[in-house]
């Protein structure tokens, strides 16, 4: 017997493909002489990656970064393989293999991991020197290491710890950078990501790794008025009801009716991406109207106020109240959180 194909889900997350092709051409704009490429990590930032990357491919961009192994097969479907970065670099002799069979680059981030690569045969890689943020990355005293020597490194990289924020740690990588970029051979060197694109030329190198602005999030001013949101997450509304006073709703009867009200479920919860930190706080939108969440955020329902919408019915959507930054502010989540932590029920 032949399993039917389920119905549509009752959740979708709306992607503006033009708006993300159109941050991309922005970014890439911004790198002046670089190029953008795109990190397309974590399912493209949340929003997937069959929907991310063939738009993010189409506009031009031709380098795209990953952080797992596991990561590189649903790009690849997408683009060259050629074109990949893994961000974590080879573990062991079976990564380093899989990255020969692939012909991915894995980005190497110590003398361990380069000697996994030259033991695999070497070739191309990209190599992370740490210049601050003590995180992962070959630290500048093992720069010189014999193994580091011998990689056939094509993006010489670092990352940036604050580029969101005017500190003189940017300056102090840039120049330990400048340093590693005179002491390792390379084809081409990274050192802004999307909020290092907008503090100037200097920090732009031969190519830029923007990721949340590609996306529709905004960490400095400069964004404000040109990366555009591109994700807006959709649910039906399951059941429409009247509620009157002294009514409590959902778990834990945090909300009690004042009065008469008439009130919607969706099927959107914390299992999906939208946690408990939304209860009374988030709302939804539909044609202009805000539509507050009562109570407490249930694992696959919401229940929100439907006293200005007497139109909605069972079976309609509402749109989330999403735009990035004030989102964040409200939410308590970071930017890179909100898109993240968005679920697999959501039809894309």
């Amino acid at each position: 017997m032949t399993t039917p194909e389920p119905p549509p889900a009752a959740l979708r997350l709306d992607i503006d493909r033009d708006a993300l092709a159109g941050n991309w051409r922005t970014l890439d704009a911004m790198s002046g002489g670089a190029v953008a490429g795109a990190a397309v990590k974590a399912n493209g930032y949340g929003l997937g990656v069959p929907a991310v990357v063939p738009v993010l491919r189409d506009a031009g961009c031709g380098n795209f970064f990953v952080a797992h192994w596991s990561e590189v097969a649903a790009v690849a479907e997408h683009v060259p393989t050629g074109a990949i970065s893994v961000l974590h670099g080879p573990l062991t002799t079976a990564d380093a293999a899989y990255a020969k069979a692939m012909g991915v680059k894995p980005v190497i981030n110590s003398p361990i991991q380069a000697r996994l690569w030259l033991e695999a045969g070497g070739g191309a890689c990209d190599l992370m020197v740490d210049t601050g943020i003590n995180r992962l990355g070959l630290p500048m005293a093992e720069v010189g290491d014999e193994a580091i020597g011998q990689l056939e490194v094509d993006v010489l990289m670092s990352h940036l710890a604050s580029a969101d924020e005017d500190v003189p740690l940017n300056e102090l990588q840039w120049t330990r950078f400048e340093d590693v970029k005179r002491a390792v051979p390379h084809r081409r060197s990274s050192l802004a990501n999307s909020a290092g694109i907008a503090l100037g030329s200097a920090y732009h190198n031969d190519l830029t790794r923007p990721g949340l602005a590609l996306y529709g999030g905004i960490q400095r001013c400069e964004f404000s008025s040109t990366i555009r949101q591109v994700a807006r997450p959709m649910a039906a509304i399951l059941q429409v009801r009247n509620v009157q006073a002294g009514d409590s709703l959902g778990y834990n009867a945090t909300f009690t009716a004042s009065g008469p009200m008439r009130v919607g479920t969706i099927a959107l919860g914390y299992a999906d991406g939208y946690l408990r930190c939304w209860s009374s706080k988030g709302a939804m939108l539909s044609q202009g109207r805000r539509l507050p969440v009562l109570g407490r955020v249930s694992m696959d329902m919401t229940i929100i106020d439907l006293s200005t919408a007497p139109d909605l019915k069972d079976g309609d959507w509402v749109e989330a109240e999403y735009a990035p930054v004030e989102a964040a502010t409200a939410s308590g989540l970071s930017q890179y959180e909100l898109f993240t932590l968005l679920g697999q029920r959501f039809g894309r």
